[in-house]
């Protein structure tokens, strides 16, 4: 346990800002006490008469999921105006017209300033859960908390079995008003803090995928020369005043590069969670088309608009709304094609070749810790080379964890055992059974890669807490 930590952590907010409904949905937004929020969300998704420890195990679960959202402004850098939804689908339960249990209300006013992390990272873990009954996910299973409490664990321990032991509680954090991300001043040498701190990390994590960028060796929340370079070159690289001070300008670029770099290979996460994906270009898109094919051209085109300066990315919604259409015209002006607005065959080929184009020219070590995005060519029977040799890597990472996945030879090569795995793979997630690795089988394995890395997901000496079937996330 972390007591008062030297290191800089975030601020707990004093509000949250919570949409009561889906994301893509139109609903009102509220703004709560965050307090007041924890106690709703935990009245919501858990019982009262539940051990206490099963129960604080729990509420540090929905807070730290709670300030990852806030931390890392996943909804605000998608243009959304707002920190979380109400939708059980991708994030908590909250009712602004619930009941809020007693001892629960107590427990929040205790455990508000806390949450997990990972060791060595400052951002609070993207704690997912569930109730391990009716939904299962690579993350904590409520039910499976209370049999944990009735053994006699604490609420560390309970989180640890599924969360793994390099975890830290971090206590006493302070409480912050809501106000703008940027710093009240803008950031230059000599500058110390946690903002510093949340600068050089982000811009580590960008330097990955930018490698003209160079990695500050040692975040400690100080600004010296080396984060100054690092500035200069981020600001050169995107056409900001290249002055090495991060004011508003820079904070903004900095912040959503940051997480459009995150962003790269959740295809799932942001909604394109229909069961199979066809790349062939088969029709014209146009201003009030809906579907798959929507999904799927605003997903390379955001893509695309996280390496150039050109234009910027707009929410997956399946929707072709005027964004997007703005979105396709800026797109062709930078391809050099007739700026329509339309999807058609010439404009989809160009995009798909400067996705495809990306992706080969990033270095390796862009995708140290993360798993690669999908390469734009479905795997099948038959298919050789470097992108089958890391399915393959990925496919025998999950079977470390699930029993049911065979391990298979690393060989670049396709054939029936890379099938047989991917078979099992589908149906252990849901997914349409037909052996191939298209984009959502991709997506499906890479995030599930990535949650194991991660250590979201439980290894062998973990509590299983739940029979591994279709995921559900909070």
């Amino acid at each position: 346990m972390v007591e008062n930590p030297e290191v800089l952590i975030p601020t707990i907010p004093e509000s949250i800002v919570v949409h009561l409904g889906p994301a893509e949905e139109s609903a009102p937004n509220v703004r709560v006490g965050f307090i007041d929020y924890i106690a709703n969300v935990a009245s919501n998704e858990i019982y009262p008469t539940w051990p206490e420890n099963a129960l604080i195990a729990n509420m540090i679960a929905q807070i730290s999921f709670a300030l990852n959202r806030y931390y890392t402004e996943y909804y605000r850098s998608k243009g959304y105006d707002f920190d979380i939804t109400s939708s059980t689908r991708t994030d908590q339960a909250y009712d602004p017209s619930g009941s809020v249990f007693e001892n629960i209300s107590l427990l929040a006013d205790r455990l508000f300033n806390s949450y997990i992390r990972r060791e060595g990272n400052v951002e609070p873990l993207y704690a997912l859960y569930c109730d391990g009954v009716n939904t299962v996910c690579p993350g904590l299973s409520q039910y499976g908390s209370v049999e944990l409490a009735n053994e006699g664990l604490n609420p560390i321990e309970i989180l640890e079995a599924y969360y793994g032991e390099n975890i830290e509680y971090v206590t006493g954090v302070s409480i912050s008003t809501p106000e703008d991300s940027a710093p009240i001043a803008p950031l230059t040498i000599g500058s110390v803090g946690n903002d510093v701190d949340v600068l050089q990390t982000r811009l580590n994590r960008i330097s990955a995928n930018y490698p003209a960028i160079p990695k500050i060796p040692s975040p400690d929340g100080i600004f010296g020369n080396e984060t100054e370079n690092a500035v200069k070159a981020f600001q050169r690289i995107f056409g900001l005043q290249v002055d090495g001070i991060v004011g508003d300008a820079t904070w903004y670029e900095v912040r959503e590069k940051y997480n459009a770099v995150k962003r790269l290979n959740e295809l799932l996460s942001e909604g394109l969670n229909y069961e199979e994906v066809s790349l062939a270009f088969s029709e014209n898109l146009s201003p009030g088309d809906r579907g798959l094919y929507v999904s799927v051209i605003q997903y390379y085109l955001n893509f695309v608009s996280a390496f150039t300066t050109e234009f910027e990315d707009i929410p997956i919604n399946g929707i072709y709304d005027a964004a997007t259409e703005n979105l396709v015209m800026d797109f062709q002006n930078y391809a050099g094609l007739e700026p329509t607005g339309i999807m058609d065959e010439v404009t989809w080929k160009a995009l798909f070749d400067e996705y495809r184009g990306i992706i080969k020219s990033l270095p390796q070590r862009a995708f140290e810790g993360v798993a690669k995005p999908f390469p734009g060519i479905p795997l099948r029977m038959g298919s050789e080379g470097e992108d089958v040799k890391t399915i393959q890597e990925y496919i025998n990472m999950l079977a470390s964890v699930y029993p049911q996945i065979p391990v298979i030879a690393v060989d670049g090569i396709f054939g029936t055992e890379t099938r047989d795995a991917v078979y099992t793979i589908e149906n252990l997630f849901g997914l349409t059974v037909d052996g191939l690795v298209d984009a959502i089988t991709w997506a499906k394995i890479a995030d599930v890669y990535d949650d194991i890395i991660s250590g979201a997901i439980r290894s062998d000496e973990q509590y299983p807490g739940y029979t591994i079937g279709e995921e559900e996330t909070v």
